[in-house]
């Protein structure tokens, strides 16, 4: 179906009737697309990389490793047995868990779909029961409260002290910010409780505000940062980044994160993709991809951040994800070159004779993530065991920032290959753990394949 200079090939899914297909990745002057062909609903393709670095070069080749306990078995084949299967390829770095559907901002790019009218929330009771078993089956991961808003739960402190009980790498809360600038006092009781990061929606001007939530959210945004500080928490600023809205704001957030350290620990892009309630017909030309924002960031950070101070992660599938570590000395950044991606090497160090596990790099990962987005380093339980953990618990926590970028993909740019080397799996309502871009999958006409169907 392609004229195009075919690179490579995969399966994909049809955006309206979630149909597994084969597909090929094809080179169309600057951009990459992924292209398949339905048999009912005919041809797709998408934009899944465009600019600079080369789409070829950009690798990071790892081994897969299948996760400790597979709480499904593979009967229809991927993307529909999840559970994780035996067939996926990488252990949980970060486990999301949904501790309700609720909020008040009903944003028009909710992945979720959450809102004021949604369903009655999981007992309390019931989520210690979920993240126990969450412990059990993925081990020490970092964990991340999450919705819906999780501030609108008067409980959310109890929450907290049961997911660190499990003794988790880290555990952050995903949130709009909105009760923490509001409410005095509160980010405190959250760190009392035993909350150690705050992953921050923060999308920059008021009009990106009025644009992606509906509001002018900009002076409560930095309230909530504010008080996050005074309260000791550790924060990531999350810009959800849409073309024509809020593309030119990436270095003024990266100089406010600057100005704002050691509370604030990173910068998350997140590009929007067509999950939950954002259109389904989102135009391509509307779609950011990785190395377009790479670009951006480093266009507009006034010779501050460098491309190449940026690596492919080695946890995730190297296409979904770049990262760079940075020190703050004398009012600037530079980049940690011995610490090098977020995981803790060069991926020029690794020779194809010696690829580094998923399971490691899934090690390394949650170790690095914990260890950089905490408000302060955490407190070693052992003698660290390699030149990387040394680095972590010697380098000072306070002077780090990290800048990093992650490109979910929805159902017009899902690649299998990709799904089966995530390591952010969404936590189901029984328990199960399926990788966040197929949990929050939508068709074109709403439809999805797990959330809201378990």
């Amino acid at each position: 179906m392609t004229d195009g200079e075919v690179l490579s090939r995969t399966q994909a899914l049809c955006p309206v009737c979630l149909r597994r297909l084969p597909a090929v990745r094809a080179r169309r002057g600057e951009a990459v697309c992924l292209e398949r062909e339905c048999p009912e609903h005919g041809p797709f393709s998408a934009v899944i990389w465009r600019g600079e670095p080369d789409f070829s070069t950009w690798r990071r080749d790892k081994t897969p490793s299948a996760p400790p306990v597979a709480a499904t078995a593979v009967d229809r084949g991927c993307p529909y047995d999840c559970g994780l299967c035996p067939d996926h390829g990488q252990h949980t770095c970060t486990a999301v868990v949904e501790v309700t559907q609720r909020c008040g901002l009903g944003c028009p790019v909710c992945y979720a779909s959450a809102g004021a009218d949604n369903a009655s929330d999981p007992a309390a009771a019931d989520l210690a029961l979920r993240l126990a078993r969450l412990r059990r089956d993925a081990g020490p991961c970092n964990v991340q409260l999450s919705g819906g808003e999780p501030t609108t739960r008067d409980d959310l402190p109890e929450i907290i002290r049961a997911a660190r009980e499990q003794r988790f790498g880290l555990v952050q809360l995903n949130t709009n910010g909105l009760r923490l600038a509001d409410e005095p006092g509160y980010a405190r009781s959250l760190a009392q409780a035993g909350l150690q990061s705050v992953f921050l929606q923060f999308d920059g001007p008021d009009e990106a505000c009025l644009v992606l939530r509906g509001q002018r959210l900009a002076a409560r945004k930095l309230a909530a940062l504010d008080a996050c500080a005074e309260a000791g928490l550790g924060v990531v600023l999350v810009p959800t980044l849409v073309r024509g809205v809020n593309e030119g704001a990436l270095g003024d957030i990266v100089r406010l994160a600057v100005s704002r350290m050691p509370a604030v620990r990173g910068v998350h892009f997140q590009p929007a993709s067509t999950f939950g309630r954002f259109p389904g017909a989102l135009a391509q030309a509307q779609r950011l991809t990785l190395p377009e924002v790479l670009a951006l960031l480093v266009k507009q950070s006034g010779g501050m951040l460098r491309a190449e101070d940026f690596h492919p992660p080695c946890c995730e599938h190297e296409r979904c994800s770049f990262s760079g570590r940075f020190i703050l000395a004398h009012g600037r950044l530079s980049p940690l070159a011995d610490a090098g991606s977020c995981c803790g090497d060069s991926p020029l160090s690794i020779q194809p004779a010696a690829l580094p596990s998923a399971e490691e790099g899934a090690r390394r990962a949650k170790s690095s993530v914990a260890g950089q987005w905490a408000s302060a380093p955490a407190q070693p339980t052992a003698p660290p065991r390699d030149d990387f953990e040394r680095f972590l618990a010697t380098r000072g926590a306070d002077k780090r920032l990290s800048i990093s970028c992650m490109a979910f993909q929805d159902a017009h740019t899902l690649e299998l290959d990709r799904v089966r080397g995530c390591c952010i799996h969404t936590q189901t309502a029984d328990g199960r753990l399926i990788p966040f871009c197929l949990y929050n999958l939508t068709a074109q006409d709403g439809r999805t394949l797990y959330r809201g169907r378990i």
